[in-house]
């Protein structure tokens, strides 16, 4: 018998096979009329969401607005201190007074020009401290009556680090804040990550102030899921802005695919031993009738599911099962049809010693 059309007798069964069990893979639909109807945020009942908490890798800015190094500060090389010294403010010559900011050299000294004695040693000292020394100092370029008054405050400070601008949330949970350390901030609000790093800057700094806002949204997603009637699926992921509804993120991947259905729904992540919420969505009342009953209000983590047609799957099932079988038999008809060939070309005498001229 030929193995051809044995082949043939089944590939009705092999049909009628794939359409029954392609079937039970395929989620029971509803008519739109039975759609329920949910108590959700839809397009034209839209909520705010949640309190926003930081997650890895979202982006921050955070900027500080005091940064007073803690009491008593010692001032180091190349801070600017400010020196006034009243003796000198009556002084014609501006050359002739000391009311200034004068910075403190690598060596540890501020110059106060030649007619004070030129250089003096303040490093590793208190304002306090300092204007004691220069009180001292200077006593020798004054009368003897008249007393010494300096005054000396902290202009700038080399060791207060500038902390400002963007700082990303690192795959530890950690923002850095380069030589005050690191502050944990995964799964914070804003107000706790304010509250945390100004208490991790008050090791070092004098009541502190930031403000912290999110720069970057990196941490939440939704997702568009498109079925491809057996041809796998893609998964498109999409950033969460607080304003997307289902409408809006099928818009987002370019509408349905040319295999998809009008079946879809959203699933919406629960917490683990809690009931699966599956949100179905009348697609067409969303875009024809506009009914926005099913257009929900997307949330980080929903999965908006676009299902392929039914009869295309079914199709290329059975295309991917026939496949291999078209290719055998067409092997074994060439085969076949080749040796039937040479047989033929053989009587001819194109082989040895047909019947032609061949001896």
């Amino acid at each position: 018998m030929n193995p051809y059309r044995v082949a043939c007798r089944f590939v009705p069964v092999v049909a009628l096979l794939v359409l029954f069990g392609t079937g039970c893979h395929v989620p029971l639909r509803q008519p739109p009329e039975q759609v329920p109807e949910l108590n959700l945020p839809k397009e034209l009942q839209k909520v705010s969401h949640p309190t926003y908490v930081v997650e890895t890798p979202d982006i921050l800015v955070i900027n500080a607005t005091r940064v007073i190094p803690l009491p008593p500060y010692r001032v180091e090389p190349l801070d600017q201190i400010y020196v006034v010294v009243a003796n000198t403010l009556s002084v014609p010559d501006p050359e002739g007074r000391i009311n200034g900011i004068y910075p403190i050299d690598p060596d540890g000294t501020i110059n106060l020009g030649a007619s004070f004695g030129g250089a003096v040693r303040v490093v590793d000292l208190t304002t306090p401290e300092i204007e004691r020394l220069l009180a001292r100092h200077l006593r020798a370029f004054f009368p003897p009556r008249d007393e010494v008054k300096v005054t000396v405050s902290l202009a700038q400070s080399r060791g207060a680090q500038v902390i400002r601008g963007e700082h990303l949330v690192r795959p530890d949970g950690t923002v850095s804040l380069g030589t005050y350390g690191k502050v944990y901030v995964a799964g914070l609000t804003l107000e706790q990550v304010k509250m945390k790093i100004e208490a991790q800057l008050a090791k070092y700094l004098y009541k502190p102030e930031v403000d912290v806002d999110v720069f970057a949204y990196n941490s939440k997603f939704y997702y568009v899921i498109t079925d491809f009637a057996g041809n796998g699926e893609q998964v498109v992921k999409l950033p969460v802005t607080g304003n997307e509804t289902v409408l809006d993120a099928i818009a987002n991947v370019g509408g349905l695919s040319a295999v998809s259905s009008k079946h879809l729904w959203v699933a919406r992540p629960a917490p683990a031993g809690c009931v699966d919420q599956i949100l179905p969505v009348d697609w067409k009342g969303i875009t024809r009738r506009g009914h926005t009953r099913t257009n929900y209000q997307l949330l980080p983590g929903d999965r908006v599911f676009v299902m392929s047609q039914p009869l295309t799957q079914a199709d290329n099932v059975l295309a991917r099962i026939l496949n291999p079988i078209e290719r055998f038999m067409g092997a074994s008809l060439l085969g076949f049809t080749t040796v039937k060939t040479f047989e033929t070309s053989g009587q001819f005498g194109l082989f040895g010693n047909g019947t032609g001229t061949g001896q």
